[in-house]
């Protein structure tokens, strides 16, 4: 949205440097994207060198076919003598002009030039060297009025700045002049204008024959008729506004509805009556195998659900994206028919995305325009055809059902002060929702409640006693909202136990050295062929919903390897979509992370991830398409290896958990287990074994042998090589022993260790190679 801030203070006044106002919007509405100046540079007096001139004489230059020769007045006290190239006008014409020393708005100094042997002591400007528009076929010429030497800055928008703002999609009242001016004037408490438009005098009843067949998809329909309509181009300031926003100028009636959409965020379409058949004008849906050409010339394949403006006989407009190419407003038009409706957004949404059509129109629409804007809108833009074209104001018609009732909401001004932190006074508090258009009534017992009811411009996203509360913190200062809980915790709820572990997750990733990563939930490729795809994707990139987080984390990787960084370590805690044969997938919650430096550093993360849940991790080997051949394995949630060679360059572990089954296993700790009192006994103990045995299968036997006297026991080396038979390794195990009620003697210790021993012997063929007591 490209807002003008000539054009905003028609209808809002402020003071504050425009830079800090645009600070405020940032904060509480809309993302400023910048701050754009155009047209003639405001330095050091220069708006002075642009004025208002009259042409006192035109003739042809002696020495050139296509120059005129030109005496000018410019109110000073001699005219002055311009060579202009361009012959749309006269003797007698007002037109705008640059004198020396001018700088124009693409940085040129304009300097008194010899052109063809003659002085020109100036410049007669057209629209493209103001910046007003883009036509350069001839200069501008105003109408009479103003004086020469009259500032052309009194005359013309010639020097402008244009806020750039990114409007999220909860806030269509944003994409309107009004809308915005509304928001600036109740985010710094200034006055805000009335809407723009007078209803001129209807000089006749022609009837205008309108059947809507379905008010749920069109719950308004406006239509206006204007006879003896003289179609031609606007004039140089509604062009100019609509140059500015960023619409290409095209007729008088076309660019008055632009101008209109741009102003109330109400689209509006012209139509040549004539060209209706039968003269009467219907809303329904497509019928199956129906067509229309729309402006663009395509002819575009209709289905049931596209909502159309109908004629007696066909087709005439897709409903709130784009009208026909067999009725539009032509140089011929003499008849125009002007409507201002409303349209439920999802149909608009779902026709537009599906024959791959956007308009501003449909833009505003699928966001959710004010059905009560419909009225505005045909008021100004009645004022605007009557006045720019000549036109007889004839008839009018407004069809409609029972519009949306405005949303009242009861609020508790205290919640303000227990969501926000803040301690904002109650009557600050009404004066904010009044200042942005709530109705507010107080009753005699305030505890009760006051009783808030919603503008139409916020009806559909203000609907909750907590969105008055952000209205409220929004416009007061988000920023002011301190960086510390709200002290009455009871009124909010507490983290459940499957976030705080999720959050205890983050935490050990962390601290184990990686950085959390976010990527995408809609991936180009999968490995589930099942993955759900979705109808119109917006690329091929981002086509189906992921079942695993393992694209996004390599692609991360590889674009951190492209931009040099090293050691790169990353994570992500996010969900997957499991298909299920049904519309909806399941969805669950994964841990995912890779790392440089291979298989070894995954799994010392599985391993802290574990033991910080008090989870024991039963690695065993498997078989994965990704993985390294020879080292994958999987735990009890999921699957950890080295990502195989070919995925990314280098070498790289990588896992990935699901969180619901890895937290299933989290033991629930009723009562304290004393871990100081009575020291352990330590043991190193080195086993042989088969090449083949897995540390966890052996670790599993050693739990099971020691019982609960086992505190804890791991892996810490694997050994091959003499004295070591060749087809067996050496797996040496640190045991902890402890007892919760007495210190543990060295032939308690002993029992346990004899235990252990002949159960792996038993079990698994070890054989004891040596132990460490302490």
């Amino acid at each position: 949205m490209r807002v003008p801030i000539s054009w905003l203070r028609d209808y809002v006044s402020f003071d504050l440097p425009l830079v800090e106002v645009a600070e405020r919007i940032a904060v509480a509405s809309a993302e400023v994207e910048r701050i754009v100046t155009r047209g003639v540079p405001d330095t050091g007096g220069n708006l002075g060198c642009f004025v208002v001139g009259r042409v006192v004489e035109a003739v042809k230059h002696p020495n050139a076919d296509r120059l005129q020769l030109c005496r000018v007045d410019t109110g000073d006290a001699e005219h002055r003598q311009i060579v202009c190239g361009a012959w749309n006008f006269g003797a007698g014409a007002t037109v705008c002009v640059a004198v020396p020393g001018a700088v124009l708005p693409g940085g040129q100094t304009l300097e008194r030039a010899t052109l063809r042997g003659e002085v020109s002591d100036g410049m007669i400007l057209a629209e493209d060297e103001l910046e007003l528009g883009t036509d350069h076929a001839g200069i501008i010429v105003l109408d009479d009025g103003p004086e020469p030497g009259t500032p052309l800055g009194d005359v013309l928008p010639i020097t402008d700045c244009i806020l750039e703002v990114e409007v999220t999609g909860n806030r269509p009242d944003l994409l309107s002049i009004y809308g915005f001016a509304r928001e600036v004037a109740a985010l710094v408490d200034c006055e805000l204008a009335p809407p723009p438009g007078a209803e001129p005098p209807r000089v006749g009843e022609r009837p205008i024959a309108i059947e809507v067949d379905d008010f749920a998809g069109c719950p308004r329909y406006i239509g206006r008729l204007f006879e003896d309509v003289e179609i031609g181009p606007s004039p140089l300031w509604l062009r100019a506004r609509l140059d500015a926003a960023g619409v290409r100028a095209i007729s008088n009636v076309v660019d008055v509805t632009n101008y209109v959409m741009l102003t109330f965020g109400s689209p509006l379409h012209a139509f040549d009556f004539d060209r209706l058949d039968g003269g009467r004008v219907g809303v329904r849906r497509a019928r199956s195998g129906e067509h229309l050409v729309t402006l663009d010339d395509t002819r575009r394949a209709l289905n049931e659900s596209d909502l159309l403006i109908t004629d007696a006989s066909r087709a005439v407009a897709l409903a709130g994206i784009m009208g026909g190419l067999d009725s539009e407003v032509a140089d011929s038009t003499r008849t125009v028919l002007l409507e201002a409706a409303n349209f439920e957004p999802y149909g608009i949404l779902r026709s537009s995305l599906r024959l791959g059509l956007r308009s501003e129109g449909s833009n505003r629409w699928e966001k959710g325009v004010d059905p009560y804007a419909a009225e505005l809108a045909a008021t100004l833009a009645t004022e605007l055809i009557v006045e720019l074209t000549g036109a007889r104001y004839v008839g009018h018609s407004d069809v409609h059902d029972r519009l949306p009732p405005r949303p009242t909401v009861t609020y508790r001004p205290s919640l303000s002060d227990c969501l926000t932190g803040l301690k904002i006074p109650q009557q600050q508090q009404r004066a904010i929702l009044e200042r942005l258009g709530f109705d507010v009534a107080v009753p005699a017992d305030a505890d009760s409640g006051w009783s808030v009811t919603t503008p139409t411009w916020r009806a559909r996203d203000v609907t909750r006693e907590v969105d008055i509360v952000e209205e409220v913190a929004r416009v007061h200062g988000l920023e002011k909202i301190p960086f510390t809980l709200p002290a009455r915790r009871q009124m909010f709820g507490q983290l459940t136990q499957e976030q705080r572990l999720r959050r205890l997750v983050e935490d050990v990733m962390v601290g184990a050295g990686f950085s959390e990563a976010y990527t995408w939930s809609l991936v180009g490729r999968d490995a589930n062929p099942d993955a759900l795809r979705l109808p119109t994707p917006l690329s091929a990139e981002h086509a189906m919903l992921r079942t695993t987080l393992v694209e996004g984390l390599i692609d991360a990787a590889r674009r951190n390897l492209d931009a040099g960084n090293e050691r790169v370590a990353l994570f992500e805690i996010a969900r997957v979509y499991l298909p299920t044969g049904e519309p909806l997938p399941e969805e669950r919650w994964r841990l995912g992370a890779i790392v440089e430096g291979g298989y070894g550093r995954a799994k010392g993360a599985v391993e802290a991830v574990h033991a910080a849940l008090k989870l024991e991790p039963a690695i065993i080997r498997a078989v994965e398409p990704f993985l390294h051949p020879g080292k994958a394995a999987q735990v009890d949630s999921g699957w950890l290896g080295e990502l195989h060679p070919t995925l990314l360059p280098g070498v790289w572990g990588i896992f990935e958990l699901d969180l619901a089954t890895l937290f299933a296993g989290v033991p629930e700790r009723t009562h304290y287990v004393d871990m100081i009192t009575y020291p352990a006994v330590l043991q190193d103990l080195a086993f042989i074994v088969g090449e083949d045995m897995l540390a966890g299968d052996l670790l599993a036997v050693v739990r099971e042998a020691a019982g609960d006297a086992l505190a804890e026991a791991r892996v810490f080396d694997v050994y091959r090589g003499d004295p070591v038979p060749e087809g067996r390794k050496s797996l040496a195990v640190h045991v902890a022993f402890r007892s919760p009620d007495r210190t543990l003697s060295d032939s308690d210790a002993r029992v346990i260790r004899e235990r252990i021993v002949g159960a792996l012997a038993d079990r698994l063929g070890a054989e004891l190679r040596s132990s460490d007591e302490s």
